[in-house]
């Protein structure tokens, strides 16, 4: 621990320094890497895999049996409807929620009294919901517009503060390449995307936004009138700025990262509830690449971006025509 707090001093004061901003083009074709799979990957495989929510459907809940007993259920939509792919899930470890879908009245009823007999079940243990894709296109409708109305905002915001619109691009830019991120981790692992997923994803933006502020403050701490400097460059001052916060920056990410990655593993493996696997795996990877956004993507962007404008470029050369 001693070590880390060591690196982090020399960090801090200069001694040492990792050339984030000098290789950046490093850290852009490893974005690029990333962002080509989580795009071409999920359309090579057809598409993200929608829940019930979004597309509709007939949920059917069976308490009172273990994962072993899937099958059953299996058998019996395949009797019914041969070419049905039903998803069923364990939940809490003796309930089987089967997910199919959209059915007429008598496919359903069908299903349905096949389960019963089946499993050995009454009508009063075994539930059966009708759900309509109407309500997820409502959610995804609202998502959008809360997204839209945020990096809007986030935008102005930012601007106004750091006085700087290549700033609010920086970031913002950062912000859309963790959720592309994202969104294709799911396409690629073929998890549910589901209205606690979409969650997720939005509450993905307050955390790497948040990163990648804390980074930025201490930039234009650093850069105050770096114009008449002598010593550094704007590059190499936004590059001190990282590297003073980059501790910091991982000190945050582990201690996010640990209880979401617990409730992570408890919802998925230990109660088997799809709300708390479908909201922490958002999170969970997020918090990741919104870290090494924060850092590798977002100070490197903003730099170029205003490391060219004639005050710092003057600046620059003086600077570097003197030692």
């Amino acid at each position: 621990m001693s070590k880390f707090s060591d690196l982090g001093n020399s960090l801090y004061t200069g001694e040492r320094s990792v050339d984030f901003v000098g290789r950046r083009k490093i850290w852009y074709i490893i974005s690029a890497i990333f962002l080509a799979i989580s795009i071409v990957v999920p359309i090579a495989k057809g598409g993200f895999n929608i829940g019930i929510e979004f597309r509709g459907g007939v949920e059917y809940r069976i308490p009172g049996v273990t994962d072993a007993d899937s099958q059953i259920a299996k058998d019996v939509i395949a009797k019914v409807i041969p070419e049905e792919s039903p998803v069923i899930t364990t939940i809490g470890g003796d309930s089987l929620r089967v997910q199919t879908a959209q059915l007429s009245d008598e496919e359903s009823k069908a299903i349905y009294d096949g389960l019963l007999a089946g499993y050995q079940k009454t009508d009063k243990e075994v539930t059966k919901s009708f759900i309509g894709a109407s309500w997820g296109a409502d959610v995804t409708s609202k998502a959008l517009n809360g997204l839209i109305w945020f990096l809007v905002l986030a935008t102005v915001l930012m601007a106004a503060y750091f006085r700087t619109v290549k700033m609010s691009f920086a970031a913002i830019l950062a912000l859309l390449h963790d959720l592309v991120i994202t969104a294709g981790i799911y396409g690629i692992t073929g998890f549910e995307v589901t209205p606690a997923a979409v969650i997720g994803f939005l509450t993905i933006l307050g955390y790497s936004l948040y990163d990648t502020v804390v980074v930025f403050d201490k930039i234009k701490e650093n850069t105050f009138e770096v114009e008449f400097s002598q010593t550094a460059t704007f590059s190499e001052r936004v590059n001190l700025a990282v590297n003073q916060t980059l501790v910091r920056s991982i000190n945050t990410s582990v201690v996010a990262v640990i209880p979401v990655a617990s409730i992570l593993f408890i919802g998925s493996l230990a109660l088997g509830a799809g709300t708390l696997r479908d909201i922490a795996l958002a999170l969970f990877v997020g918090i990741i690449v919104g870290t090494y956004s924060s850092i590798f993507i977002a100070p490197p962007v903003y730099a170029q971006l205003r490391e060219g404008e004639s005050k710092f470029k003057k600046a620059a050369d003086k600077v570097l025509a003197s030692r």
